[in-house]
This record gives C-alpha cells, structure tokens and sequence, in this order.
C-alpha cells in the first residue's frame, strides 16, 4: 500500500508525520493509496495552505483515501470535515496510537468513525518516538515533549497540542542510542515548549539535566542539538552544558517574538526586552561561537511604528543570525484576535522589513565565515556547520559523515566551502 504524508508546520509535526506513516505502512493493506496531510495552525495562512492541498490531492488521486490530521484539525476538525475531498479527520492524539491506523486501514474496511477527534486538554502521557526510525539519517529528531501550559495571546496551540507533557529520561537516551545505532551523527531534541521539559516528571529534572544525562550514556552520538526554546525558562544546567559540552551544538534558536516591552506584555509573554538581551549576552560569554535564530512577528496588535523599530533593533541588540519572521495572523478564539488590528498591509510591510534586516544580519555573519575551518555534517547536496549553517560542498563525501572543510565564500544564503 502507498502511503504519503504532506507536512505542515513545525520539525515536531515532521517528527510524527514520520511516525504516521510507519504506523500506516505496517496496518496492512487498504487498496487505495493514501495520503496523510500533517496540518499546522499556527497562522490562517498555513491552515489554507492544508486546504489547498488538500484539493490538489483529490484531483491528482481521485480514488485516494486522504486522511487529515495535525494541529489545525484539531482545533478545526469540523472545517475539514465538511470537505468534501476528506476521507478521515484524526486527532492529534489519535494520529499517534497505532490502533488507530489499524481499524482506519484495515483489509476488511475496519471501523473508523470519519471524524475521530478526542479532547487533547485530558492527554497527560508522551512516549519518545524517533523520527526516520526505520532508516538511516544524517540528522534524526526525538520528541521529548509535547503541549504547552503557556497562554500566549496570539497562540492557538496549546488548544492543538494539548497540555504540557515530558518523555521520561531514560526513554529519550534509549531513543538517542538506537538513532545512533541507526548512523544519525546528529540528533535534535524537539518538542512544543521544550524549556518546559520535565515540570511533569518525578523530581522534576530540567532540560539541562536531560542534555548532560543524554551526552553522559550516549558517548558515540556525535551532535546533540536542541529545537526552539523560551530563553526566560532556560535552566543554568543548560547554559553550563552549553559552556562545558563540545558536542552540544552551538545554535539556539530563541522564541522572542517582539522587543517591545508593551506588545511583549500584550502577548503575555514571560520575559521582557532586557531579558532578552541579557540572555544572548551570557550565552555568548559562555560559548563565544553560539549563533542565535529567532521568532519575531510583525505587526501585532496595537503595535505602532515605534514599538515596531525596538523589534528591528533586536537583532542587533541580539546578534540574532536567523530571522522566522510570521505577518501577524489573528486566530480565532485567541484574545490576540479582539484586539485592534494593525492593517495587514502595514503587518506585511513590517514583515518585509525585519526579514531584509535578516538578511543583513546573515550576511555579515557569512562574511565573518569565509576563510574559516568548519566541521560540516554532510547530507544529500549540501552540509551543515556544527552553528547549523548550511554549505555548498566542493565534492562529494560521505551521507552523515562529518568532515572538515575550509569556506572560501558565500552566495549570501549559505556557505561555500573550498
């Protein structure tokens, strides 16, 4: 039985869209090929996008099973039910239990409800899955945890994801040495509010504790590497990790989402300008060739010309490297979504100009590159610094080998390595 996943959204999303489709290879044959649309609903865009999808497959594979699935059919599965173009509306729970696959797709048609979505608020469990398990990768991604107990104004995730959750410890290592085993150099650990990690757990043990101990009992796992974290919540054991563990990779990519203190408290996020930029300052005392990535929306509610320049100044103030820059998108059922608008144009606008500040800032840091000595981890066409920049390779080498390479230039994008 063919089976296909078309992803949206997040590298957690991508983790589990992997997991789905074992799931669905290994529930036996169903006939009609079958696509998995793995939705993400963090902005109104990417919630069309899914749609848009969604009725390509029908035209291109009029006789598919198309099964829907991820965080925006969960917080909308009335939405994708009513498309025509759907075979089946799952959970973001249900997605994962492979039960479910099982009855979906079963030689003898099984028995599956159309819509089967549960209340997400009531799942207190995870269980660590890796992503690309059954195949050799360069890179492979664990789920450490899931959900989120945070309200931001503009998010509707935590309604998708369900509350926060952790993978207890010994079964991530367990995870991280079977994707080593499976010739991953390099894994990443992910998850929805990965700072979060552990405040379910006995003891409750940080994500610090987490990254020594997988560092400690994973002694021939090359890179270890850390998804998108809430720098107001990073424990002092991660930061000392950082400092002290050479195979901890110096990239962090920050969830700071504006520098305006007033549209930081309208957000209701839990940190402030200052905050911020102290955080970059000592992550950067303590590793020197830390890189920064960050999350930044433009034009939130409220936010005026002024509000908006303290965003651009940021990333000097930060020394941010990678912008993710979202257009504010008002969700429905958020508080964000009833307060004054800022018109989409001047949001559009705002984006534009914080993402060619971006560029800038990539720029002057590939600049700073050339000439260097970098150790690269090589995958299909290209390769990555340990500060996850990508290279262009002079030659060929090795899939998932680490070599080293000396830059010779840059296209403003990536490096060029000699």
């Amino acid at each position: 039985m063919a089976v296909e996943v078309v992803t949206f959204g997040c590298r957690l999303n991508a983790a589990e869209s992997d997991a789905m489709k074992r799931h669905a290879a290994a529930a036996g044959e169903a006939g009609a090929p079958v696509f998995i649309v793995n939705t993400c609903a963090v902005t109104q865009e990417a919630a069309r996008q899914a749609r848009q999808a969604i009725r390509r497959l029908r035209r291109e594979h009029p006789d598919a099973r198309i099964v829907v699935t991820g965080c925006a059919a969960q917080v909308e599965p009335q939405a994708f039910a009513a498309m025509p173009e759907v075979s089946h509306v799952l959970g973001n729970a249900e997605k994962m239990r492979g039960e479910t696959w099982r009855s979906l797709l079963a030689p003898d048609g099984g028995f599956t409800p159309r819509t089967l979505v549960g209340d997400i608020m009531t799942v207190r469990e995870i269980a660590p899955h890796l992503a690309d398990g059954h195949a050799v990768k360069a890179r492979a991604f664990v789920q450490v945890q899931n959900g989120c107990d945070h309200r931001c104004t503009f998010c509707i995730i935590p309604f998708g994801r369900g509350p926060s959750r952790s993978a207890p410890m010994g079964l991530v290592i367990d995870e991280v040495r079977r994707a080593t085993a499976l010739g991953a150099a390099e894994v990443v650990l992910s998850g929805v509010d990965i700072t979060s990690y552990g405040d379910d757990l006995p003891g409750r043990p940080r994500l610090g504790t987490l990254v020594r101990q997988v560092l400690k009992h994973v002694p021939e796992l090359p890179r270890l590497r850390i998804s998108s974290i809430d720098s107001v919540e990073a424990d002092p054991e991660l930061l000392r990790a950082l400092a002290e563990e050479p195979r901890l990779m110096p990239h962090l990519h920050l969830s700071l989402q504006a520098g305006d203190d007033l549209i930081l408290k309208r957000m209701k996020r839990r940190h402030s300008r200052a905050d911020a930029i102290a955080f970059c300052a000592e992550a950067r005392r303590l590793r020197p060739d830390v890189v920064f990535g960050a999350d930044i929306i433009a034009g939130f509610p409220t936010e005026t010309e002024e509000m908006f320049r303290r965003s651009l100044d940021l990333v000097d103030e930060c020394g941010l490297t990678h912008l993710h820059v979202f257009p504010f998108s008002p969700r429905p059922g958020t508080p964000a979504a009833r307060m004054p608008q800022v018109d989409p144009a001047v949001a559009k606008d705002r984006a534009r100009r914080l993402r060619e500040r971006g560029a800038d800032a990539l720029r002057q840091y590939l600049d700073g590159e050339v000439g260097q000595r970098r150790r690269v981890l090589v995958e299909r066409k290209q390769g990555r610094t340990e500060a996850f920049t990508p290279v262009r390779l002079a030659r060929p080498a090795a899939y998932g080998s680490i070599i080293e390479v000396e830059i010779a230039g840059h296209d403003g994008r990536m490096l060029v390595a000699a």
